[in-house]
């Protein structure tokens, strides 16, 4: 899944503190249910901040941990975390839209080999499309910041099939069933 506008709510001025680090409602209980239904969870992330100037390495890697934390708090685990440090003009593989985040998350998660079992779940049409690349399923929730309805109908040219959720907690108990305590 991604990280920001899925797990927490996202800035267009990025999150550059772990004070701005925020979690969306019911997204920790939601990896918490997945944790418990032994479903693997990795994070891929763009996070051009580092790769701008605006952030370093020390301040990331603290909202990094407080992110961390606050998930096991929950009774979640993440298996991985992949992140681009670029900013989108080093035109590097690894940032999403381009499929290298995803590629390394399967690698983690050893779902290289069948990428049709793993789901992707993002905010972002480069989300949906990063995972198209790679046969990923998809699904898109609207807690991101812009224009939910335009990005969906984006990432339905990519993906006809992606699903659309209010939350990474509806997106998770349509996964579950509803099995969500």
């Amino acid at each position: 899944m991604d990280r920001d506008g899925v797990i927490n709510f996202d800035s267009p001025n990025y999150i550059l503190s772990p004070a701005q680090w925020r979690p969306i409602p019911g997204s920790l209980e939601a990896i918490a249910a997945l944790t418990r239904a032994r479903i693997p969870v990795a994070i891929a992330s763009n996070q051009s901040a580092l790769g701008r100037g605006m952030l370093d390495a020390d301040t990331f890697h603290a909202i990094h941990e407080k992110m961390m934390a606050a998930i096991e708090h929950a009774g979640g685990r993440i298996m991985h975390v992949a992140y681009c440090p670029h900013a989108p003009e080093e035109g590097c593989m690894c940032r999403k839209p381009n499929p290298g985040l995803v590629r390394d998350c399967l690698d983690a998660l050893g779902l290289n080999d069948s990428p049709g079992h793993a789901l992707m779940i993002g905010d972002s049409v480069r989300d949906i499309e990063a995972a198209h690349r790679v046969g990923v399923r998809t699904c898109l929730v609207r807690t991101g910041y812009g224009d939910a309805d335009s990005i969906l109908e984006k990432a339905k040219s990519i993906d006809p099939l992606v699903r659309s959720f209010s939350s990474l907690l509806e997106a998770v108990q349509a996964l579950l069933g509803d099995k969500i305590s």
